[in-house]
């Protein structure tokens, strides 16, 4: 009898089926199948998309990878003081996940960062809240090394604060301008991703910026972080062709004048603008360049600059209204940037402005060259010249009799000017008013030159009353720059040289990079020319009946060319005044171009004399900087009045603020030299009118010898044209020291 099988042995198989084996090798297949598909997929992602994945995964993890800025160039003078530098700070950066991964650490790294930063306990404990998991926010800004050093001692000493955890600080720099506002228009300003606003900034940013290098953190085969570094180029340096000592002068000098003329006839500082450019006449390089007002390069934004200045509409017209703390509380956000911007141009490069009598030595240059004068010629001025329908006059009825060439330089005669309009013709006037670049950009390396080529005639619209009032300087408009570029070149042999305010950029090494050499234009007159004009405008200073005088600085010989012009519309007795001059006038080694819009005084058009006694102020200061030395021996009064000056400007520097002119003493009337103000019987002002009808563009000049302090005026006003008037006899007079005058406040009729 057969044993009969237990349960167990009943359930046992007793062999693999071939329907097993089946089945297990189609599941290896379908396993090795899906491997295969598997692996080929990664591999084609990572071929197509493998570096896109990667740069997410570590842009995910940004305290392993990390952006090194670049350092932005510097900005500085021609002897190497700054002017513009970039400083490293540090941004403080929280991240969350990694405080979070223990508990203990989040009370001791919250109580470090309020100790420290100062910032709110309950602003960074709701974050952590809302945001457990990130790992970049940040708690403060642009901190410099100095503030941030407190935090790293406490998060480096971890014996006793090894819980300071998910803090670190993100490197950037600030661009800051050690002078705070000196050469403010020139240089410009950095706003958002080191992008230049202005001036050099602007022009030059490309230069400037450098780029931002990167460090990539990943993990290696054995999970250990490593790094790969891509280190960040720094941006180039530019050397300036400006002088920080001469741009300083300059700027106290031109900010003495509109401060001790401030509200003296109407609201506001002693002008609306002053502009002043002095350059190298012989390579085009500018020494400074200044505008009043400015502005704090460190705070552009900063509106409270605008109070005292005169309100600029959106359209860009200037007002007669001045900004005052109430009105700019209620200014809107429209007004307030129109008014920042009109602030932050440079006005010497982007005004444009009849320039008056200062154009006559280009009408002479151009008769000369052209061979239409020879020299010799003399005018014989009655008081005015009939042309076309006007009758223009010059700056006196009587007018000034026979001159020659020098002398009508040197008075500043329309009528004789006119005379050589004629001879000299409307094509050829036209051809060197081309030559000397007006109506061209002079292509200085600044941001915010105006184009004047529509400001400029042309043979379609110049006739003969256009070419009479364009020869003395009206019915052109010109820039700062193109006025002193071009006569830099009546002066220097006749080279017209492309002005320039850089000369050199160098890398972070140290190393020339390019040497902006002086680039000759063209030649615009001859030698000889040249010498003749040099000639001619000497005797504006020295001359007996110059209209310069107030632009001589003590023991030294300076020439030039004063300007006056009524500004549109006529008969508005609104005035810019100027004067270009150059020393020593022997041989010209430094150029200086003052340009005054609207002086802050009664008559505005006696102002040259204020544009001339700013020059010599500045000269006085700037000629012995640059090692220029005295021809002249100085008198005991001028040793005494430089010395008296000098002493002022040390006192005013030590007590932190900028030196105050003179103003009367004992009763005395004095000028802003601190000389007594005397007149002289005979002197003819104005030099020019003003426009009676018509559209002729007129101008008047100051050829008082002597400047003069702004009074109360005593009499009548005549109300059409401003003047005063004695109410005894009639005739005009000065109301400042009431001397009456000969002349006539128009010049056409």
């Amino acid at each position: 009898m057969k044993k009969r099988k237990t349960k167990k042995e009943r359930y046992i198989p007793n062999k693999f089926t071939a329907a097993m084996q089946k089945k297990l090798v189609v599941l290896f297949l379908i396993v090795l199948l899906a491997f295969i598909g598997l692996s080929a997929r990664l591999i084609w992602i990572n071929k197509e998309s493998g570096e896109k994945y990667k740069k997410q995964v570590l842009s995910q993890q940004r305290y392993d990878s990390t952006t090194i800025p670049y350092k932005r160039g510097d900005i500085v003078d021609a002897k190497g003081t700054k002017l513009a530098v970039s400083e490293k700070v540090y941004n403080v950066i929280l991240d969350t996940d990694q405080m979070l991964s223990s508990e203990d650490n989040v009370n001791p790294t919250i109580r470090a960062l309020v100790s420290c930063f100062g910032v709110e306990e309950g602003k960074i404990r709701s974050y952590i809240a809302e945001n457990p998991n990130s790992k970049y926010y940040i708690l403060a800004k642009q901190l410099t090394h100095d503030e941030i050093s407190e935090f790293l001692a406490l998060q480096e000493d971890t014996e006793n604060n090894p819980n300071i955890k998910g803090v670190w600080f993100e490197e950037e720099y600030r661009r800051t301008y050690p002078n705070g506002s000196l050469a403010s228009d020139v240089i410009g300003f950095t706003g958002k991703n080191n992008a230049g606003t202005y001036g050099l900034e602007q022009y030059y940013n490309d230069i400037l910026n450098g780029v931002n290098g990167r460090t990539y953190g990943y993990l290696n085969e054995n999970s250990d972080l490593e790094r790969t570094t891509k280190a960040a180029v720094d941006g180039n340096t530019i050397v300036s062709t400006l002088d920080a000592n001469i741009q300083s002068i300059a700027e106290r000098c031109i900010k003495e004048f509109n401060e001790e003329y401030k509200d003296a006839v109407r609201p506001g500082y002693g002008s609306k603008s002053t502009g002043c450019i002095i350059m190298n006449p012989n390579n085009g390089e500018v020494l400074a360049m200044v505008n009043f007002p400015n502005y704090d390069l460190n705070n552009p934004m900063d509106t409270t600059k605008l109070v005292g200045l005169n309100y600029v509409a959106e359209n860009g017209t200037i007002s007669d209204d001045v900004i005052t703390e109430e009105s700019l509380e209620t200014m809107t956000d429209e007004e307030i940037s129109s008014n920042l911007n009109a602030l932050w141009k440079n006005l010497c490069i982007s005004n444009t402005y009849e320039a008056g009598s200062v154009s006559k030595p280009f009408t002479t240059a151009a008769g000369l060259e052209s061979g239409k004068l020879t020299g010799n010629e003399t005018y014989d001025c009655q008081g005015y010249l009939e042309v076309g329908d006007y009758k223009i006059r010059c700056h006196t009825r009587a007018g000034d009799g026979v001159l020659t060439l020098a002398e009508a330089i040197e008075r500043s005669c329309n009528v004789a000017l006119m005379y050589e309009g004629m001879a000299i013709g409307k094509d050829i006037f036209l051809e060197f008013q081309h030559n000397f670049n007006f109506g061209l950009k002079t292509n200085i390396d600044l941001a915010g030159e105006s184009r004047t080529a529509s400001l400029v005639h042309t043979e379609e619209t110049m006739g003969p009353t256009e070419l009479a009032t364009c020869t003395f300087g009206q019915g052109f408009n010109v820039t700062m720059i193109q006025m002193a570029a071009a006569f830099s070149s009546l002066i220097n042999g006749g080279y017209y040289y492309e002005p320039h305010v850089v000369s050199k950029i160098i890398n972070s090494d140290g190393a020339t990079v390019k040497t902006i050499e002086p680039r000759v234009l063209k030649q615009t007159i001859s030698n000889t020319t040249s010498e003749k004009i040099v000639e001619y405008c000497n005797t504006v200073v020295t001359g007996e009946f110059g209209t310069g005088k107030k632009a001589k600085p003590a023991g030294y010989t300076v020439g030039g060319k004063t300007g006056t012009a009524e500004k549109l519309p006529r008969g508005n007795q609104k005035y810019v005044v100027s004067f270009m001059g150059y020393a020593p006038a022997e041989d010209p080694q430094v150029l200086i171009y003052i340009v005054i819009d609207e002086p802050n005084m009664v008559m505005q058009d006696l102002g040259t004399a204020y544009a001339a006694t700013l020059a010599k102020d500045i000269l006085t200061e700037v000629l012995p900087y640059m090692n220029i030395f005295m021809t002249e021996e100085l008198t005991e009064e001028q040793r005494a009045e430089l010395e008296a000056r000098q002493i002022k400007i040390a006192e005013a520097l030590n007590a932190g603020h900028e030196p105050v002119a003179d103003n009367e003493e004992d009763g005395e009337m004095q000028g802003a030299d601190g000389e007594e103000v005397t007149s002289k019987e005979g002197e003819e002002t104005p030099e020019e009118g003003t426009l009676e009808e018509g559209t002729a563009p007129s101008e008047s000049e100051n050829t008082e010898e002597e400047e003069q302090e702004i009074h109360p005026p005593v009499g009548v006003y005549d109300p059409e044209t401003g003047y005063a008037i004695d109410p005894e006899t009639g005739e005009y007079y000065d109301p400042v020291t009431g001397e009456h005058l000969t002349g006539s406040p128009s010049f056409m009729e």
